[in-house]
């Protein structure tokens, strides 16, 4: 029989998740309603998405991982915080992951996600600047030191959403992790005085790299392929019967013309994808900056 309070709570939240991921992989209806999507959010104002979402998953092997890391880190993390306080971080940081998310891909109206990734990620690191020195292992593998691990996950994070690696979602990981960190200080100032070297590991490159997030929204170059989906349109008058398009080439051509600053963006943003920065001429180098700015 269970009686720690701490293991109801944990058991309870697990079997939510479960529920949850049971009826959203039976019911796609239910998947598409809660999953975290963009359009829906900031065009739809469906903001129950930012929670709801955090409680499916896209398989069972997503959620047990998940899952098995809650019930791990949720003793700790009560111990050192209260079990109120641990319930306060693992949905703030369920919150704070998704917003991140929210925010990075805020111009690509079809992106969408789900899983607890965000909350169990702000439990890891507020454990983790708690009891630095901690053992923190991945199932199978050795432990190694809590606050090795979080350097090793901080960075991971940051490069995961840089380079766009795999199908992961590093920024409610990153976002997550910010969020539990900073209420772990707010509920403990004396981590500051006592383990603020492992706080600085962990804040400074997040900061360095938030900062250029959202100053220098090119810095990320992120995939066109989240761009909105248009409607189908009649084929051009150009277009030959098996589909193919007759090329027309006019010296003196005009320029291409864009229907938004945002449209010129991504074009931009195309160009440098494929062939890198220095395919861009040095007007179109200026434009970038100036968009990215317009556009922040």
């Amino acid at each position: 029989m269970l009686q720690n309070p701490t293991e109801i709570v944990a058991i309870l939240l697990i079997l939510t998740n479960g529920g949850f991921t049971y009826r959203g992989l039976t019911d796609r209806t239910f998947m598409k309603k809660h999953q975290f999507e963009v359009d829906p959010i900031l065009i739809g104002k469906d903001y129950q998405r930012l929670i709801y979402s955090g409680f499916l998953h896209v398989g069972w092997m997503h959620f047990a991982f998940n899952m098995w890391a809650l019930y791990a880190f949720s003793f700790g993390v009560s111990q050192g915080f209260g079990l109120f306080n641990f319930l306060i971080i693992y949905f703030g940081s369920l919150l704070g992951g998704n917003l991140l998310a929210l925010y990075i891909h805020r111009h690509h109206g079809d992106y969408s996600a789900v899983g607890a990734s965000g909350a169990i990620s702000g439990v890891l690191l507020a454990y983790i600047i708690k009891y630095p020195s901690a053992g923190v292992g991945i199932i199978l593998l050795p432990s190694i030191p809590g606050w090795i691990f979080g350097a090793l996950f901080i960075l991971v994070s940051i490069f995961g959403i840089k380079g766009k690696w795999g199908r992961i979602g590093h920024e409610a990981h990153l976002g997550g992790a910010i969020v539990g960190m900073l209420l772990g200080i707010m509920m403990d100032p004396g981590i500051l005085e006592h383990n603020l070297w492992v706080v600085a590991l962990f804040i400074i490159p997040t900061a360095i790299f938030l900062y250029l997030v959202v100053t220098r929204p090119e810095f990320l170059l992120l995939p066109t392929k989240f761009k909105l989906k248009l409607p189908d349109l009649p084929p051009p008058a150009n277009q030959r019967d098996d589909g193919s398009a007759k090329v027309i080439r006019m010296k003196g051509s005009p320029k291409k013309k864009f229907q938004s600053k945002q449209e010129e963006l991504d074009s931009l943003l195309d160009k440098v994808q494929k062939g890198g920065i220095k395919k861009l001429s040095k007007k179109e180098k200026e434009r970038l900056e100036v968009l990215s700015k317009e556009l922040e």
